[in-house]
């Protein structure tokens, strides 16, 4: 677990037992994407931005195995450690710190003000044109 922010504020998020093993939970920001937590079946618990750097896939939606979650679009796979896609893909979705004690989970409020609240998730489907009249 690292930190941008050498002294982190913790919010208080959820207990580990609110997020399903292999699954996720999202958490809702004022501004910006959401932010999944992920629990793998060792016991980890991680946190991404809820976006597929590929094409913004929900990534909460994806299948958990052992450190990566797969991306429910096009399945590519994103390191729950570091955000990264998997080779040959390439890119990256933001991580965020955790601290889990005593069976809470936080996350870093500095971070979770800060870290990608600019990024959107792109819009799906077919373009519309607007016909004059």
């Amino acid at each position: 677990m690292t930190t941008n922010n050498p002294t982190p504020e913790w919010k208080l998020i959820c207990r580990v037992d609110d997020i399903p093993v292999l699954g996720s939970r999202r958490v809702a920001r004022p501004q910006g994407l959401d932010v999944a937590i992920f629990r793998n079946d060792a016991g980890g618990v991680f946190a991404l931005l809820d976006r597929c750097p590929h094409k913004g896939g929900p990534l909460s939606q994806g299948i958990v195995f052992g450190t990566h979650v797969a991306c429910p679009l096009h399945n590519w796979t994103i390191g729950l450690c570091d955000g990264q896609a998997s080779a040959p893909d390439e890119g990256c979705t933001p991580k965020f710190a955790v601290k889990v004690e005593d069976g809470a989970v936080y996350l870093d409020a500095s971070e979770m003000a800060t870290v990608a609240t600019d990024l959107t998730r792109p819009i799906a489907g077919p373009a519309r044109r607007t016909v004059g009249v």
